[in-house]
């Protein structure tokens, strides 16, 4: 397999542990430099599978972790050419590195936000910001947990799911990329309207996410290959560089007639939160006010089990093997429609 592997720090016994809040994993992006053919000089990646010194996606553009791509036609040739030398490296000899587990993003989050060591707890700092989860969905019924670990008096929190242009320096449910529920009085927001939906939560209380999002033709399943993407070095790491289509998104966005989210407190459903929500991909997604402390739980081991069965849903966990397997047939069809132009390409240097 291509990801990285877990490491043991990721198992249920330790994640009842302390966890640890490195003050080191959030530096800031640097100068970016055009990476060179030397692609043999491919840094280990820690343990949690993603560089501790990132790029953040903000300022209008993302970057998504690039690992190479074994399996790219013509390596060898590039690998052997004098003429390629000391010239950037075509974004194809790569690939999107996939996480094998489900966890907090450390690169797609607000800088200000703490992660802890094992990637699924965060601690909030002043004003709201948020932080989305590595993998999300746009088909079918999917649950994940979280706990409020910590909520010291003033702080508050506004979870639940978010598109990929949900606004990092915003609580969840400002835009019309994200729907929340909020701690205080248990209000749900969607586009900054908020409405009474429950009894406030607050610390001690495990809540559930459910998504169910019916098929649509409108709706894009494949994720992106990013193999036509500029590749920039940061950290002796190299990134896929992609400009932010906020607006373009923003016209796109049509209701998805059928789904819905629906929110649980303690295993108990408090209703239909959210019905015929904008068809899209949707993460995991925390925000936090001030200092409270939220766990995420993406399962398999679910305090609430029999929320699956009783929304015939599945938990997060199982996105990894579905992206993987989603993201090789992206960068396979890729190959496939431009086999001319990078054969062409590569014999003419």
């Amino acid at each position: 397999m291509h990801w990285s592997t877990q490491s043991a720090s990721l198992s249920k016994s330790s994640r009842q542990n302390k966890r640890k809040f490195p003050g080191g994993d959030s530096g800031p992006a640097g100068k970016k430099g055009r990476p060179t053919s030397d692609i043999s000089g491919h840094v280990k990646l820690p343990a949690h599978g993603y560089p501790l010194e990132h790029p953040f996606n903000k300022d209008g553009y993302r970057y998504i972790l690039a690992e190479p791509d074994p399996h790219a036609p013509f390596r060898q040739e590039f690998d052997e050419s004098a003429d390629w030398a000391g010239k950037p490296i075509p974004g194809w000899l790569y690939r999107t590195l996939t996480p094998n587990s489900v966890l907090l993003a450390l690169h797609d989050r607000a800088p200000q936000l703490k992660i802890a060591e094992d990637r699924l707890a965060v601690t909030g700092e002043k004003g709201y910001c948020m932080v989305r989860a590595t993998h999300g969905v746009s088909r079918g019924t999917w649950y994940f947990e979280a706990t409020i670990e910590e909520m010291p008096e003033g702080s508050a929190t506004r979870l639940g799911w978010g598109q990929e242009y949900a606004n990092l320096q915003a609580p969840l449910g400002y835009d019309k990329f994200g729907y929340s529920w909020r701690s205080r009085k248990g209000t749900k927001f969607h586009e900054s309207h908020g409405k009474h939906y429950s009894e406030a939560y607050g610390e001690g209380d495990t809540l559930g996410f459910i998504i169910s999002l019916p098929e649509a033709d409108f709706v894009k399943h494949l994720p992106n290959t990013f193999k036509d993407r500029p590749l920039v070095k940061f950290k002796s790491h190299l990134y896929y560089e992609e400009k932010d289509k906020v607006q373009e998104t923003l016209k796109a966005l049509k209701p998805l007639k059928g789904s819905k989210i629906i929110y649980l407190k303690n295993g108990e459903s408090q209703g239909e939160a959210f019905t015929d929500i904008y068809g899209g991909v949707y993460f995991p997604t925390v925000s936090i006010h001030k200092n409270a402390t939220v766990s995420v739980n993406f399962g398999p081991n679910f305090k609430h089990p029999d929320v699956l069965q009783q929304f015939n849903a599945k938990g997060m966990h199982e996105r990894i093997e579905d992206l993987i397997c989603e993201q090789t047939m992206s960068d396979l069809l890729y190959f496939t429609e431009n086999d001319g132009r990078l054969r062409l390409d590569t014999f003419s240097l």
